[in-house]
């Protein structure tokens, strides 16, 4: 047995089964014995650079790795699997260069396989040598997946001050930090928010903060529950809450939507930065009173493509490119599902990524690029990175 293939068996035959066989299983279970929609289910693992740098000596040895991993995460019934990743906010080893350089054909030729590059921190700074070369890899995940409406961007993200524990995608990994195995939860819920709010009109303010953080509360407390659950039945350490608010493109599930309700006139206003640094307080303080252990990004996502108001308000000329660098000082993500031109420069990106993360300096501050950019074969498509 080759190294390579020691490796795809570890990652995918043994691992997987013992840990994940049950999960989606008694994910289901709890949300028919509880009432509670788990969209959901993920798997993630240590990031692949680590686990394959002394087995992997080419781009198409990873990429093997990435066919295990989607065939294991299918095979368990899972919707996603995250750790096809690298973390070089430094710099970059051998192997972590040949991983980032296989995600074109890793990414195009696999399903459910998402990856994420951690690029800077707040100790280290940027990695411009690796944000050079991801600006080249995203136009060719793009190209690669054209096809497909360029759906290969959708599976990635650039990162800086990466946590160990998140659970959203595209960007989840078990970092090395984390034990063998852990029950990680992560609660949304801006409609339930945006309801809430329908009886703060024409309160105060403080009762506007009060609804907020007592809405988060319960939110949090529905996680808690379902978290603990889960770890019970399966056998696996709670490990934490992750208190982001993740907008749909439904009506009735944004962020932006809760902004306006808040009082702007519409996202991109002036005093949204300001808006979004209130919401984002309000749900922290709320929602860490309600569980044992919050991590991951925790804070409200503003995914441009993804959040029905901010669409209106992108069009509308309100949300502009400066006005969302802006707001990524105060959320717990950067520029996110953004759509550009299918032809912007690989330099173009990478300038985006960097000025994307250039908050680093600020303690704790966790910062993706996800971006939406259009297919360079067929005019229209479209994808994220």
């Amino acid at each position: 047995m080759t190294p390579v293939e020691k490796v795809k068996k570890r990652n995918s035959s043994s691992a997987y089964p013992r840990k994940a066989e049950n999960l989606v299983k008694t994910g289901e279970s709890i949300e028919r014995e509880f009432g509670i929609p788990i969209v959901n289910k993920r798997i993630t693992v240590t990031p692949i650079s680590l686990v394959g740098a002394s087995s992997c000596k080419s781009e198409d040895d990873f990429v093997k790795i990435a066919h295990a991993l989607d065939r294991a995460a299918k095979k368990v019934g899972v919707d996603l699997i995250g750790g096809y990743s690298a973390l070089v906010s430094k710099s970059m080893t051998p192997a972590e260069e040949l991983l980032i350089r296989s995600l074109p054909k890793a990414l195009s030729e696999t399903d459910i396989v998402c990856s994420s590059v951690n690029v800077g921190s707040t100790k280290t700074g940027i990695d411009m040598n690796a944000v050079e070369l991801l600006g080249h890899i995203i136009k060719d995940i793009a190209a690669r997946t054209a096809d497909n409406d360029s759906y290969g961007c959708v599976k990635f993200v650039a990162f800086c001050n990466v946590p160990d524990d998140n659970p959203f995608m595209a960007g989840g990994f078990h970092g090395v930090t984390e034990g063998d195995a852990v029950i990680n939860v992560g609660v949304s819920g801006p409609g339930v928010v945006s309801r809430a709010l329908d009886a703060a009109v024409g309160r105060d303010f403080e009762f506007l903060c009060e609804t907020i953080k007592r809405t988060a509360f319960k939110i949090t407390r529905v996680g808690q529950l379902v978290a603990q659950e889960a770890s019970r039945r399966l056998g696996i350490p709670f490990g934490i809450i992750d208190l982001s608010l993740a907008p749909t493109p439904a009506v009735g599930d944004s962020v932006g939507e809760v902004l306006e309700k808040i009082g702007l006139e519409q996202v991109g206003a002036p005093g949204t930065t300001a808006a979004l640094a209130m919401l984002n307080d309000q749900v922290k303080k709320g929602g860490i009173m309600a569980s044992s252990y919050v991590g991951g990004l925790s804070g409200a996502f503003i995914p441009v493509s993804e959040d029905k108001n901010m669409i209106d308000a992108a069009a509308s000329g309100c949300l502009t490119l400066e006005k969302l660098e802006a707001m990524t000082c105060v959320c717990s993500v950067g520029l996110d599902m953004i759509a550009i031109p299918g032809d912007t420069s690989a330099a173009t990106i990478s300038g985006m990524i960097a000025v994307g993360i250039r908050h680093i300096h600020q303690p704790l501050k966790s910062e993706s690029i996800r971006r939406w950019r259009s297919g360079e074969s067929r005019r229209g498509n479209a994808a994220k990175s």
